[in-house]
This record gives structure tokens, sequence and C-alpha cells, in this order.
């Protein structure tokens, strides 16, 4: 029999709904096999009195831009999750006895946006609560709106570095509508945590990092419901609920227990835990609805971008942010955020332009991306930027934003070698194998100003991760304004019917391969040279026309370590119609590099035009 509560419960009609979270998530994680049903339990009293008290949300319409947000940062709670779920009456009790954890479902192990109710990806933990920041953000300062955004974080994973960065940035910004509320169990997967249940520890941490800390039993509910009464109030800080609670509640012999974690219960353990919890039961609980928000519309104006001089020497990073600010001035939902480093990566124009759609994070990567994610969750384009290198601290929130199916726009500036005198701590190296490596991405290495503008323009239509690599350097413009550069495509800057080999470069190494190609003609060797600017996707169509051309002589240059980047794109290519004679010569970055000039390092990497020269020469005796 189901019953339905609306808002307004009695806390004792939250207790029976907390037990009946956790029947469903002994229920759930039993019949699937696997899942982490202790986890859910020590949270169950806090979301029960969070879903059908203060959490404002219309369960109709997910998208209603005054509901609150519900973020579970110790996704692996999931159990708990879809317990709620079926509680508002959102997913049937059969689709959670028989879809979790299954192929093919929607009720996945960790919770991604496959479900409407769910803004990104959780599991990876030391995400949910960043993410959050960047929801929070969009809400206090973008769009103005009054809904809260609610994260269940776990002990466990304050011990990541990033929700420490999130905490920082939520105070930075005075996000008071950021409440982090931390389930305390003190046991971790292989047993208690490193501060146990230490409630002065963690109050102090919080303190210190700008929150307000508020310590409860996180099994009263009469002092979770205080608790969460305070984001009614005018806050003057982000506000941590500190709650501790007891991993495995309401099971004897399973509560406050070690070697429970990550296990289900077997079926007649689990029949017995829930006789022990009441039996089970089908209440359906709405908690009160959001206030009523106006819907933004989105649309874009034509952009005019900036143009530059062909053979004025400008570096890409500088076209960066004068292309992007012209981008903004026509497209209200771009914004920009960067590592402390606006005034290299280029984007210091769009801050001039647009200060209030600029998000300063400072040195802090995972808190950046993090950012972006949940702008982008928000429906913002999010451009975010910084030294190449310094982007592979976030590798692991790059790698889950195909899971958030989120739209990230990411710009690398500095790379390579060519960056000269700082030395090898600085320079990106790696850049190209990460981002290519991510699911559904897009590379983009550009050459000269223009065709660096006209991709910054491109990425706001792209779906999934875009990442543009740029200069330190300053080189030649190479295109004029008329030129387009699709997404996929290729520019063939040198070109004759005698062409023996073909040199394939992106960015710096381009220009090397036309410094190297001027020095074959001074020797009667014709070099087709190819700006292969889109590195993911490759134009393998015409890479591959262009080498079979060259009778199948090819070199290819990049300011990167050999494995991942352009050279293995054009091999992929190569390799997907092998052609019959092949004979091909790859120059990358193969050491470690020192400091010195930017010709010196190119010289020493054997990327320069004497060395693009050197192996073309070897291809055609070969």
């Amino acid at each position: 029999m189901t019953t339905t509560m609306h808002d307004g419960l009695s806390l004792e009609q939250v207790r029976e709904l907390a037990a009946q979270l956790r029947v469903d998530s002994i229920r759930s994680s039993t019949a699937a096999g696997s899942g982490h049903p202790t986890s859910s339990l020590s949270a169950a009293d806090l979301l029960a009195v969070l879903m059908s008290r203060h959490l404002r949300y219309d369960w109709d319409d997910p998208d209603a831009p005054g509901n609150d947000h519900l973020i579970f940062s110790k996704g692996h709670a999931s159990p708990l999750l879809y317990s709620v779920f079926r509680a508002a009456g959102v997913v049937s009790e059969q689709e959670l006895l028989e879809g979790y954890r299954r192929f093919g479902q929607r009720l996945e192990g960790h919770p991604t946006p496959v479900l409407p109710w769910v803004d990104v990806a959780t599991g990876s933990l030391g995400q949910g609560l960043p993410d959050g920041v960047g929801i929070a953000l969009a809400g206090a300062k973008l769009e103005k709106a009054p809904y809260r955004v609610w994260v269940l974080a776990g002990d466990s994973e304050l011990a990541e570095g990033s929700m420490w960065e999130a905490l920082a940035t939520a105070s930075h910004y005075g996000l008071t509508k950021l409440v982090t509320i931390v389930d305390v169990n003190r046991l971790g997967q292989r047993g208690e945590t490193a501060l146990g249940w230490d409630m002065d520890a963690y109050a102090a941490r919080c303190e210190a990092f700008g929150a307000e800390a508020v310590v409860v039993d996180g099994h009263d509910v009469e002092a979770i419901d205080a608790a969460l009464a305070r984001a009614d109030e005018d806050l003057e800080r982000p506000l941590v609920i500190l709650a501790r609670t007891v991993k495995g509640k309401g099971i004897p012999g399973v509560e406050d227990e070690e070697d429970w974690h990550g296990k289900p219960m077997p079926e007649e353990r689990a029949e017995e835990a829930i006789d022990a919890l009441g039996g089970v039961r089908s209440l359906q609980v709405r908690g009160p609805r959001p206030p009523e928000v106006e819907r933004r519309s989105a649309s874009r104006g034509q952009v005019e971008l900036p143009t530059f001089d062909v053979g004025e020497e400008i570096a890409t990073r500088k076209a960066y942010g004068p292309a992007l600010a012209a981008l903004a001035d026509v497209d209200p939902r771009v914004v920009a955020l960067d590592g402390e480093v606006s005034n290299s990566t280029g984007v210091a124009d769009f801050v001039q332009a647009h200060p209030e759609r600029f998000f300063e994070m400072f040195i802090a990567e995972q808190q950046m991306v993090a950012a972006a994610t949940g702008l982008a969750a928000r429906g913002y384009i999010a451009y975010a930027s910084s030294f190449a290198a310094f982007l592979s601290r976030a590798a692991d929130f790059v790698r889950m934003a195909p899971v958030s199916r989120a739209d990230l726009r990411l710009v690398g500036s500095h790379a390579g070698v060519e960056i000269g005198a700082d030395g090898p701590s600085q320079m990106g190296l790696e850049d190209l194998a990460m981002m290519a490596a991510t699911q559904g991405s897009t590379v983009l290495y550009p050459s000269d100003a223009t065709s660096t503008a006209a991709l910054v323009a491109a990425m706001a239509d792209l779906h999934g991760v875009s990442y543009l690599r740029t200069t330190r350097g300053g080189y030649p413009v190479l295109y004029g304004p008329e030129e387009e550069f699709p997404v996929g495509g290729s520019k063939t800057l040198r070109r004759s019917s005698h062409d023996a080999v073909t040199l394939i470069g992106a960015g710096v190494t381009l220009h090397e391969a036309l410094g190297a190609a001027d020095a074959l003609a001074e020797e009667g060797v014709q070099a087709r040279v190819i700006d292969a600017y889109s590195v993911k996707p490759i134009d393998a169509e015409g890479i591959r026309a262009a080498v079979a051309e060259t009778g199948g002589r090819a070199v290819v240059a990049e300011d990167h370590h050999p494995e991942g980047g352009l050279g293995a794109a054009v091999l992929a290519a190569l390799a997907a119609e092998p052609l019959a004679d092949l004979h091909l010569e790859h120059l990358a970055v193969d050491g470690v590099p020192g400091s010195g000039t930017t010709a010196e390092l190119l010289d020493w990497a054997g990327i320069d035009a004497a060395h693009i020269a050197r192996a073309a020469r070897a291809v055609l005796e070969g």
C-alpha cells in the first residue's frame, strides 16, 4: 500500500521515511548483488529530513529554474539516492530492485546525469563538492537565483585536497547557498578514517577554510532539522553540517563494524535487517516546492572575431582572449575561468571586457575544471585556461566530464619545449595525449592567431571535452580573415605537382616545417606542408591523400612527447587504410628537457627546421 506524504511532515513521519530509505538501500543492493548499503544507512536520517522538509524541488520538472540541487559527492551511496528517488515517486520499486547496477539500466553503480534529477556524475571521491561550487557560482553570480546546492559528502573524501579547494573557493566567493553535509561515519573502506569521530578537528578545519561548521548527531532528526534550517537564514559563510553517524545504522551486528564497506547483505541477513527496521514501506514524500523563477532563454548573435594581418607576429595565446571576448559579446552564456595566470594565458582581454562573467580559480586546477563542470551543468559555455602542464593536475576531473555529459572547453598555454628558459616543470608535453584519451574529446592545436580565433568560436558549439593548445612565443600570422577552420580539417600551406615528401606539423612545428620546406626547395626538393590544427579528429582523408601523393614519404614533427600526440593521430589515420609503401619519420620530444632559448630547445629535441629537413632527406633516400 502506498501512502503519500506532502511537505510539512512531522519528525515522527520523517523517522518512518528514514527507515524506508534504509530498507530500500538494503533491498536494492542485495538484489543487485553489489553496492554500498552500509554507507547509505549512515546517511538515511540526513536525507530523510532534507528531502521531506528542506529540499525545494519540483520532481515533475527537474529543469525548473528554482529547484534546489542535490549532489551525492559520496556517490557510492547510490542505494540511498535511488531510494530517495523511489520515495519521491520518480523511480518505481521495480526499477529500484531490478534495474540497480544492471547492464543497460539507468540506476548505475554511481549516479550519472542519465537520470534527470542528477546534475553531475559522482563516485570519484572529492569531485561532488567542487562541482557543486560551480553550480552555486552560477546561481549566486550569474542567475541571481534563490536555489540552494546541497552536497552530501563522506568523511573519507575529506582527505582529498579538492574538497578543501572547494571550501576555500566557496568562502572566497561568498557562496552562502552552498550547504555541505558530511556523513562522518568513522569507517572507510579498509578501516577507520584519519580523524575517526574527532568532530572538533573536522570543525576546526572547515572553519579555517572559511566555512561555518555545525556539529550534529546524524541520527537525531530534531538536531538535523534545526541544522538544515540554517540554510533559510542570511548566512555570512558557506555552511558545513558535520553529522556524527554510525555506518550500517539500524542493523544489529553490522553497525560500526569493519569489513562491511561495499558489501551487500546476503539474502537471509538482509531479511533479518529489514525485519529489524520494521519491514518494507511504500511512502511517497515530496517536500516544499521551489520558488517561481523565470526561465532563461539562450541565443547567440553574429560574432565578429578579431582579425590579424598576415605576417604579423602574434602568439596564439594572445588571440585567445580577444576571440573569447568577441564571442561573449554576442552570447551571454559564455563565461571564463583561469588558474591565476590570465595575463599569460591571454584571457585578460575577456576579464576586461566581461569581468562579471570571469571567475578566478587561483592555483587550484581541480577546482577550476570542477567549477567549469558545474557551470556547464547550468547551461553555461565555460572556457577554463591555465598552463598546459598544470591541467594535468585536474586529469581525473577531465576524465569524469564525459561521465557527467559535460561540455568543457579547456585551453592550455605555454606548451612544449618552445617556452624556453622556464624549464621542464612548466612545459606541457603530455597534454595532447591526456586530452585525446578522454572519451569523445576534441583536440585543437592552431598555429597562428587567425586559426586560434576561429577555433575558439568553433569550440562553443562542440559537445564533450574540447581542448585548445596555444603557444607562448609570437609567430607570423599565416591566414587571412576569410579562411575557415572546420573541426576535423587541415590546411595545406605548400603544394605543387612535384612534391616529394609531406611535412606535417602543428603549432610551433608548423612554422619549423615551413622553414624546412624552404631549405629543401633550395636543394631542388619540393615538400608539401600540412597544418594539422585538428589533432582529434584528425583530417585522416586529407593526410592519407597527401602522403599517398608524395610517394608515401612523410615527416611528422611535434612539440610533445612521442606518445599520444600528433604523431599518434597521424599514424592512426594512415593505418586505417595502409599505404603500400610508407616511409615516415616521427620527430617528438623524447627526453627530459632543461632550460634554454626556444631555438636551443627545439634543436635539442630534434624538432626544428634543420631536423625536419634532415628527416625529409632520410625518407627520400629510403
